[in-house]
């Protein structure tokens, strides 16, 4: 027994698809039947299958027959007509409604959103300054430790203190020698002078 089956598209097999409009009209009719509330690609407006059932009442009731039952049913296939009519209506005001409060719920989200937006880059100035600052700090910091290994490296002040006394003390030796030779050299000056006046 040879059973058929339908092949169904796997994954990575491509299904062709078979409409019978193509994309571009899809969007004529869905426009089409959302402005006259139509439910079927072919069917007729709502409005003017009312506008027929009116018009069949409206002519019954001007003939001079007596047609009070014909008159009475059209008027009830009207009614029931305009009773169709009106619904989709009142389903549309309540989509309307509906969507005009998610219209407001979204704008007072956008304006919340906004808001926390122009918050956050306040937020982001403020730390890019701290930052700036933190960077700053630290950079003094580093110069600080880099002043204080130095004063580190050099000897206690002690020993500086003595090197400085040493120090003093051969600069006083050098000045008592520089004055002691300065008044050798005065004498033998004023001789010399005297040898090149006399000489002269």
């Amino acid at each position: 027994m040879l059973v058929k089956g339908r092949k169904v598209a796997g994954r990575g097999e491509a299904m062709a698809a078979h409409y019978a409009f193509g994309p571009l009209e899809d969007d004529a009719i869905i426009k089409h039947r959302l402005l006259t509330r139509t439910t079927t690609t072919r069917g007729e407006p709502p409005l003017k299958k009312l506008q027929k059932k009116f018009t069949s009442f409206a002519l019954e009731i001007e003939k001079d027959a007596d047609n009070y039952g014909d008159c009475e049913r059209l008027a009830k296939a009207f009614l029931q007509e305009l009773t169709t009519f009106e619904l989709p209506l009142l389903k549309s005001n309540a989509v309307i409604d509906a969507n005009l409060r998610e219209k407001e719920n979204f704008n007072e989200l956008k304006d919340e959103i906004n808001r926390q937006i122009l918050q956050a880059q306040a937020d982001i100035e403020d730390l890019k300054k701290q930052l700036e600052e933190s960077k700053i700090e630290r950079q003094h910091k580093e110069e600080c430790e880099a002043i204080r290994r130095l004063i580190a490296m050099q000897p206690p002040r002690s020993e500086t203190q003595k090197v400085i006394t040493e120090l003093e003390k051969e600069i006083a030796m050098l000045e008592a020698e520089n004055t002691a030779g300065s008044r050798t050299l005065e004498p033998s000056q004023e001789t010399i002078c005297t040898f090149v006046a006399c000489g002269g």
